[in-house]
């Protein structure tokens, strides 16, 4: 099949795919520093970053007040003061601590100020316009009270509009957690990357709109990091989506095949078969139990129904090699046959998506349950994806420490990749697509209409449909989560999940509009 080539620009953040951790971030600036450009510079230019996203927010004149922490995201806040202060703004300036204690970058910075500096006690909001939060960033590693939690609360109950400088203060760079507590901004200006605390819940709630000031740090700079974390774009997975050719025909692009429950849970395994032709198998086949294959195929049109009697009879299916990948979890109950019907599909080296009832019947059984699905995934030399919403994955994962108290989701889905040796899908509105190499892409296209039933079922489709096509295991999940969210939003009110793949076309059309010519 053809590939599309990587889309040259994403959102408006043109090829700035990669999240930085605080460590990250910090070895940047050392590299960047040790390159030429001094520190103050950077300084300088984050906080007219800052000032000019202020300035296009409030007109001249009106009242800004900027709230500087003792480190340099403090400084920031000063230059930001100082610039807004020469455009003619009325800037009041409040500092948590004495300019005296300020040292480095951020001395500097202060001492470009001309302005007063109130203690952060005194900070008066009525009738600030514009409130520039510069506290404290992405290296924050406390909870925060007393005087800066007291003037926190004030932000946030304030009217004015927020600018959060680098991250709002209180979240956590790294988790995306509160620290105490954390400023509800507005938007957020930070620098050169975006951080895990930007996309993780519940920091990407206190963020606001995200932009990315460019500081003088290069992308020659963040690749020789080599971050292993990603935001979810079209450009890390583009150029290996299949499409199809001139001369090519339907055998060409794959055979996914959705296993069906019994007679009264039909409807996920169609949800998912639906979903796996419209993302571009070839064909289609819902796998059923005997009871349910007339329900199934009268409610079925373009895909196939086939019988299976129990993992014995799908082994007999998939004696077909043109059978290239599988489905099984939607509606197939939670048990032994279940977990019979996994067994076959990995045994026999097929892409395999193991999600819901898949993943329960596993569970249930505790570690010998997740040692058994281990085993399995790490036999299998296809792509095996595990797809669990968080409470499907704190039962899987119940007694493995390492995975279950890791400090944050980007880590606990990286740690159970890790662990299991498959591609794993942390869902939610902060889906974590994380593969055993300690690889993960974080995504942030998700939105509230998705919570309704059938969802999940239509997003494993999207992925065995992608894996059927030929799609590595972990480009396909990131393919399959963005178009998934990507559909929703296209949709939007009253969204079921019959509507996801039929918006799917839509969104296809656009995004290969926007790659060029196929």
């Amino acid at each position: 099949m053809r590939r599309l080539r990587e889309l040259n620009c994403v959102n408006g953040e043109g090829m700035m795919y990669e999240i930085l951790t605080n460590a990250a971030v910090r070895e940047a600036d050392q590299r960047t520093i040790a390159s030429g450009v001094p520190g103050w510079e950077l300084m300088e230019r984050a906080g007219r970053a800052v000032a000019h996203r202020a300035a296009e927010c409030v007109p001249v004149g009106r009242r800004v007040v900027v709230v500087c922490g003792p480190g340099n995201n403090g400084g920031d806040g000063f230059v930001a003061a100082r610039i807004l202060a020469e455009e003619g703004y009325e800037v009041a300036l409040h500092l948590l601590g004495s300019p005296q204690a300020l040292s480095g970058d951020a001395a500097w910075a202060a001492g470009t100020w001309r302005g007063a500096v109130s203690p952060l006690a005194a900070m008066n909001l009525v009738g600030a316009e514009l409130i520039i939060d510069a506290l404290f960033g992405t290296g924050l590693s406390r909870d925060l009270e007393g005087e800066a939690a007291v003037a926190i609360a004030a932000i946030n109950a304030s009217k004015a509009y927020v600018i959060s400088a680098d991250i709002p203060s209180g979240i956590d760079g790294d988790t995306g957690a509160v620290r105490g507590i954390a400023v509800m901004a507005h938007e957020t200006v930070t620098f050169a990357r975006r951080k895990p605390g930007h996309l993780l819940l519940p920091g990407r709630l206190h963020c606001g709109s995200v932009t990315i000031a460019d500081i003088g740090i290069s992308d020659a700079t963040v690749a020789a990091i080599a971050s292993p974390y990603a935001a979810n774009a079209p450009g890390l997975w583009l150029a290996t989506y299949p499409l199809p050719e001139t001369a090519g025909h339907k055998y060409g692009r794959g055979h996914a095949v959705i296993v069906s429950g019994g007679i009264g849970s039909t409807g996920a395994a169609r949800l998912s078969a639906r979903a796996a032709l419209r993302v571009g198998a070839g064909l289609v086949t819902v796998a059923s139990p005997p009871a349910a294959l007339a329900v199934n195929a009268a409610h079925l049109t373009a895909i196939m129904v086939r019988s299976i009697d129990g993992a014995g009879g799908l082994k007999s299916l998939l004696a077909d090699e043109r059978l290239n990948a599988l489905a099984i979890g939607p509606g197939a109950g939670v048990g032994d046959a279940t977990r019979g019907l996994i067994s076959v599909a990995a045994e026999a080296g097929r892409a395999l998506v193991i999600d819901a009832d898949g993943l329960t019947s596993f569970a249930v059984e505790g570690a010998a349950g997740l040692a058994t699905l281990t085993s399995l995934a790490k036999v299998n030399p296809a792509p095996t994806v595990l797809t669990p919403h968080e409470g499907e994955f704190s039962r899987l994962f119940s007694e493995v420490n390492e995975i279950i108290k890791a400090p944050s989701k980007l880590q606990r889905a990286i740690a159970a990749a890790h662990h299991t040796g498959a591609v794993v899908v942390l869902k939610g509105a902060d889906t974590v697509v994380a593969t055993p190499d300690g690889r993960a892409i974080v995504n942030d296209n998700g939105t509230p209409w998705l919570a309704t039933a059938g969802t999940g079922d239509v997003l494993a489709g999207f992925i065995t449909g992608l894996l059927a096509q030929g799609m590595p295991g972990r480009e396909a999940a990131a393919a399959a989560v963005w178009l998934h969210g990507a559909a929703a939003r296209a949709f939007g009110p009253g969204l079921i999940a019959e509507d996801l793949p039929e918006t799917l076309p839509a969104v296809l059309k656009r995004l290969f509009e926007r790659s060029g010519p196929i």
